[in-house]
């Protein structure tokens, strides 16, 4: 399950931009890190639409990352009408802001989870058998050490793939009949 972090100390130094060259707020300046997720959107200076708000009411509940697929079946399961392109519209609006984050998933598909703060990164696990993605919160996605002399990391993508723990297990007892 995901865990909580402390938000990002301010950036010092910052300049000031014009108002016409201001990038949109992103979580960094998120003043409810940890508020519900009309609180976290309206304090981004977003508009507050039913598909933003279900979308990332259910990444939080979300232990695990979550497909577009998976979402608008959460969303039709719960009666809300949406179509497919306002979904994505929402989704990437909630990565744009740092809200959430879009990770590979299998067979080609993004799958989303939520951001806790702008720092927190964790790898994950891909069971290429039933498809399951896991957070794997102690391991980080990307290793620093061996890294060239003046080279710096600002992002990166762990997913490891194989078979979970149920895939392992039925695919050992089908060798054993």
């Amino acid at each position: 399950m995901l865990q909580c972090c402390k938000t990002s100390p301010p950036l010092e130094n910052a300049v000031a931009r014009p108002q016409s060259e201001q990038l949109p707020p992103t979580l960094r300046d998120d003043p409810a890190p940890h508020g519900s997720a009309r609180e976290r959107i309206a304090a981004l200076g977003g508009r507050v639409t039913r598909t933003r708000l279900v979308a990332l009411e259910l990444l939080q509940q979300s232990p695990h990352p979550l497909s577009h697929d998976e979402i608008g079946e959460a969303l039709a399961a719960a009666g809300i009408a949406h179509d497919r392109v306002t979904l994505y519209r929402a989704l990437d609006w909630l990565v744009e802001r740092g809200l959430a984050r879009r990770i590979a998933g299998g067979e080609r598909a993004w799958r989303f989870e939520v951001m806790r703060d702008a720092t927190h990164r964790h790898a994950h696990f891909h069971c290429d058998r039933c498809g399951q993605v896991v957070c794997l919160e102690g391991l980080e996605p990307a290793p620093t050490t061996g890294l060239p002399s003046g080279f710096h990391v600002d992002r990166a993508e762990l997913v490891l793939h194989g078979s979970c723990a149920a895939c392992g297990r039925s695919a050992a007892e089908a060798q054993a009949r």
